[in-house]
């Protein structure tokens, strides 16, 4: 697990090891090395700690040999096997849509903001056993949709407008920033 800090490497193996113990598989005590490349992209956080954990469980014949070429894998894991929420599901997912990744497999409550991106197969799972499950065909798990024109219809009428507030320049460029997403 060389490329993130050292603190950040010794959470993450520990979170790994207790979350696949924790879902009654049996982890060998040998010493696994696993390469994050490419070196010079930048690895940080506990995102990758289920693609670890599946890659692990692959190595040790946890889960039967499957195609995960076109597939990305996100998540953190807690210490009883539950993934946790993510920041940048949205990113990530347009990021694998651009690259022509067919599915991406992430926490379920990152699983409807991932769904706006088109053309990539959202599946939002709870705990590392559902994705050990879906992944060895023993569950089928349903894509994760959303209906776009639910999100971007606005329908909604008002009886002001902020064309109609006049002065405050300073307040209304305040709103705007605010607005875009910077506090």
């Amino acid at each position: 697990m060389y490329g993130l800090p050292d603190t950040s490497v010794k959470e993450s193996r520990e979170r790994i090891k207790a979350a696949i113990k924790n879902t009654g598989l049996k982890l060998e005590s040998r010493r696994i090395i696993i390469n994050l490349s490419p070196a010079d992209t930048k690895k940080e956080g506990a995102i990758y700690d289920l693609p670890m954990a599946i890659g692990i469980l692959l190595s040790n014949g946890n889960l039967k040999s499957i195609n995960l070429e076109d597939t990305v894998i996100i998540g953190e894991l807690s210490l009883n096997g539950k993934i946790n929420k993510i920041n940048g599901a949205f990113p990530i997912a347009l990021e694998a849509a651009k690259l022509g990744i067919k599915k991406i497999i992430l926490p379920k409550e990152n699983a409807k903001e991932a769904s706006i991106v088109q053309n990539v197969k959202v599946i939002g799972v709870e705990n590392l056993q559902e994705v050990i499950a879906y992944l060895n065909g023993e569950k089928e798990i349903a894509e994760s949709k959303i209906e776009l024109e639910n999100i971007f219809c606005n329908n909604r009428k008002y009886e002001m407008d902020f064309k109609d507030l006049k002065g405050q320049e300073s307040v209304k460029r305040g709103l705007e920033v605010a607005a875009a997403g910077r506090t």
